[in-house]
């Protein structure tokens, strides 16, 4: 049944006569095309697997021209019962519009379908109506951020081809092979009613106007009347209400006056709802409403009101769960609308009658009612009672921007003012944008902002920002400035040699968000990540934001230069080779005990994951004079290896180009006796990620009861590590052995689940304790080490407590990774060093020889 359910989820099934269906029991080989006029004409391409029909969206429909690519979108698994589906699916329902079945038949895989389907290459054979001979559907490597996938639907060569220029499939058969109309004369009928056949599915009743999943519930919660509200005063509604602004402290107020919200990462909009029109209104009194498309504007019209004016934020979650800045700008930027979602936080004017007196707590109350609490587009912003920095520090472990504070019973007060407050788990603002160097690596882009606040009527320079610029952003940016290129400086104040050179000044008209990790004793900007430009905030507004609190520790500092430093080692994230360094010399006394004093490998990429990658484990011409060599004493003859002692040797490693770390088990000063343990649990495909979390728990478990103390950490890649600290005592075959024997203890107990075996047609299903790790020479990712795939992930050390669904074995990036640092009480691995006891001798019958 869980197949069915992203398809059912996305239905309201007495709206719509799409069939319910279920999982068939019995395997069959069918395949149906169907036309499908929704917003944008498309072909479904259906083929019937594991009791369902896998399903794609062929935006061009297919071709008969061998060797041609046609974009097929994975979308969700259908019942075997949609193949004989053809009406009208009512207009704004879920893909609303005419349906015909434009071909079916049978399919047959030319090699294994399951092993196909995985591995994302599907060769078959059609036997249709229209279509047939050889197919091929190939999955494309996907861009950080997407979630769905992108397959390509490929015409073989073979009798069924037609030649260039011979005449479309699709225009020379438009018709139904199922009832012989053309997808346009269903335009207009009634959800399951055909001119030509009559009644073809029970009739439904009325459609509702919008998608399923942009409507608010139909029986909202406490839904009140504003005109039996003590407070509520009759009163026109404002065409805009001046928002109510937070104000920056150090920590969130304590005390039951005050209520804690999450912060959010996106546009602050008020939404005006008046005779069935939706506007989207910013900060300053914009009409942003045509930016953001169709689909939140319909979900705010369905609200059950005839006028309101809510306040909120319109934001993109990410697949970590997370609202992001950055992510709204690209969705923005490429035309993308299917990720939004507006949160609802206050109620200003309800139905005629203005609510900004009442206590907040009472328009809370009201905007519930309202908006409702199920999922959706529009989504009501709830808060918490709890202790404020509770509140603030979970929300700082998820790499949340921060907390919002409000009195319980203030009324609404335009501007800033002392009844809400924001504290943050790093620091982020606004800053003008007065200048930029251009990049050393492409003729149009800017390697970096030139950045100021206003102070005393004037624009101060605070420094630079170099990183969070993904390539196509950092050419936009260049556009933009170039048009407001100016002849002087506008900063006030003659900048010094260092922040003048190479700048190229701009009006300074242009607004960016930025994080970043404190300030400089100069008042200059530290470790600075660009985020977005807001153009819904004036520049002339922009002004430091401080709020009085401990000074933040001093970072380490670093004495090696960057060849490059605006490189991008990340395209899709924006993170530079000065990005990658500053994320090191951040987390450095963290990451200093696993990788200072041991041979390491590495993995260089110095043209970034888009260029060649390579790993080395020896030292190479040219190397920087602040990476150690030492001579394996197992090959006194053979080449050096790479160790480094310190913070530069860490940033010459950044500066050639290494994008994973990997240590050995053991140190320079005991090669032969490994002082930890690497359990890699590796997900084979299908594993859904909690199971990886119950692997980590009963591997922590049986090693516990050998007496051993177990830690775990992401692999910043698919799956999870669970290490353990030793006395360096045992040598490395005894190791080996005894992790040999723990992995096939645990596929012995439980051999639906794990394998012990690294042979991937074993692991489909089930998770790979990779024991392997554990021998000599061998190694594993290092905690806090970045990784050399899309998104930046680092391989991160986690208390046991903090394991669930909310963090995925990538969540932790270059971006939020130093955030969760700065505001935990504690190391998730204190304490991981003094574990340490010597191996045990294993009792384990299944124990056996290396």
């Amino acid at each position: 049944m869980a197949a069915l359910e992203p398809y059912r989820r996305k239905r309201d099934f007495k709206a719509t006569s799409e069939p319910k269906g279920r999982k068939a029991r019995k395997a069959g080989n069918s395949f149906v095309i169907q036309k499908h006029a929704a917003t944008r004409l498309h072909y479904d391409f259906r083929l019937e697997m594991d009791g369902v029909l896998k399903s794609w969206a062929v935006t061009r429909g297919p071709s008969l021209l061998p060797g041609e690519k046609r974009l097929a979108v994975h979308v969700e698994d259908h019942p075997l019962e949609y193949g004989d589906f053809e009406g009208t699916i009512p207009k704004g329902e879920y893909g609303g519009g005419s349906v015909i079945v434009w071909d079916r038949g049978t399919w047959t895989p030319v090699h294994d379908s399951a092993k196909g389907y995985a591995k994302g290459h599907l060769e078959f054979e059609l036997h249709g109506d229209k279509l047939g001979g050889r197919w091929h559907l190939v999955r494309m490597a996907g861009k950080r951020g997407e979630k769905r996938e992108n397959w390509l639907l490929i015409k073989g060569e073979d009798d069924a081809a037609r030649p260039e220029g011979a005449a479309d499939i699709l225009e020379e058969r438009p018709e139904s092979v199922k009832t012989g109309r053309k997808v346009e004369e269903l335009e207009g009928e009634a959800p399951g009613w055909s001119s030509k056949t009559g009644r073809i599915a029970k009739p439904r009743k009325a459609a509702r106007t919008v998608p399923t999943e942009a409507m608010a519930p139909a029986e909202p919660v406490e839904r009140a009347d504003p005109a039996k509200i003590k407070g509520a005063r009759k009163a026109a509604m404002p065409a805009f209400v001046e928002p109510a602004l937070a104000t920056l402290v150090a920590k969130p107020p304590a005390g039951a006056r005050w209520l804690h919200e999450i912060k959010f990462d996106g546009y602050r909009l008020q939404a005006r709802i008046e005779g069935g029109r939706v506007k989207l209104l910013t900060r300053s009194g914009l009409d942003w409403t045509r930016r953001f498309g169709k689909t939140v504007v319909a979900a705010l019209q369905a609200l059950p009101t005839g006028a309101a004016l809510i306040d909120g934020e319109l934001v993109v979650e990410t697949d970590s769960g997370a609202s992001d800045f950055s992510a709204l700008q690209a969705d923005l930027s490429e035309g993308r609308s299917d990720r939004f979602a507006f949160y609802a936080f206050d109620l200003l004017h309800l139905d005629g009658y203005d609510l900004t007196s009442l206590g907040l707590a009472r328009r809370k109350e009201m905007l519930r009612g309202l908006v409702g609490t199920e999922p959706g587009l529009v989504r009501f912003s709830d808060h918490f009672d709890a202790s404020g920095a509770m509140i603030l520090r979970h929300a700082c472990r998820l790499s949340l921007e921060g907390v919002v504070s409000k009195l319980r019973d203030a009324p609404y007060r335009s501007g800033r003012g002392k009844s809400w407050v924001k504290s943050k788990c790093s620091a982020r603002q606004e800053f003008v944008v007065g200048g930029y160097v251009p990049s050393t690596t492409s003729r149009k882009a800017i390697g970096s902002l030139v950045l100021g606040v206003h102070e005393d009527g004037e624009l101060r320079h605070v420094g630079r920002v170099g990183t969070g610029f993904t390539a196509a952003v950092a050419e936009d940016l260049f556009a933009k400035l170039q048009r407001l290129k100016a002849p002087a400086s506008p900063f006030a104040g003659r900048l010094d040699a260092e922040a003048a050179r190479g700048v190229r000044y701009a009006r300074p008209e242009l607004v960016a968000e930025v994080e970043f990790r404190g300030w400089t004793g100069e008042g200059n900007l530290r470790h600075a990540a660009f985020r977005g430009l807001r153009e819904d905030k004036p520049a002339a507004e922009i002004v430091r934001e401080e709020a009085k609190s401990a000074p933040a520790p001093k970072a380490p500092r670093r004495t090696v230069k960057l060849t490059h430093p605006d490189r991008v080692y990340w395209p899709d994230d924006g993170v530079t080779k000065e990005g990658l360094a500053d994320y090191y010399t951040e987390v450095w006394r963290h990451v200093a005990p696993h990788i200072v004093g041991r041979p390491l490998a590495l993995l260089r990429a110095p043209e970034g994951i888009a260029g060649q990658s390579f790993f080395q484990k020896h030292a190479w011409k040219g190397v920087h004079s602040a990476i150690d060599l030492v001579a394996d004493p197992a090959d006194a003859g053979g080449q050096p290896l790479i160790a480094i002692h310190d913070l530069d040797g860490l940033i010459g490693l950044v500066q050639a180009g290494v994008l994973e770390i990997h240590p050995w088990g053991s140190t320079l000063a005991d090669w032969e006796h490994p002082d930890l343990i690497v359990m890699d649990l590796d997900p084979g495909e299908g594993v859904p990620w909690e199971a990886v979390i119950e692997a980590a728990t009963e591997t922590a478990d049986r090693l516990r009861k050998m007496g051993l103390a177990a830690f775990v950490k992401t692999s910043g890649g698919k799956g999870l590590h669970v290490v353990t600290p030793l006395k360096p005592k045992a040598d490395w075959p005894a190791v080996k052995a005894f992790t040999r024997g723990l992995a096939e203890a645990m596929a012995a107990d439980s051999p639906d689940r794990f394998v012990a075996t690294i042979t991937k047609s074993k692991r489909r299903g089930r998770i790979l304790i990779d024991y392997l790790r554990n021998q000599r020479g061998m190694t594993a990712v290092a905690p806090y080490s970045t990784r050399a795939r899309p998104g930046a992930a680092v391989s991160m050390p986690l208390a046991w407590d903090e394991l669930g669904p909310g963090i995925g074995p990538a969540y932790f990036t270059v971006a939020n990774a130093p955030t969760r640092l700065a505001t935990l009480r504690s190391d998730p691995w204190d304490g991981f060093r003094a574990a340490a006891v010597p191996l045990p001798v294993a009792k384990s019958r299944r124990t056996k020889g290396s």
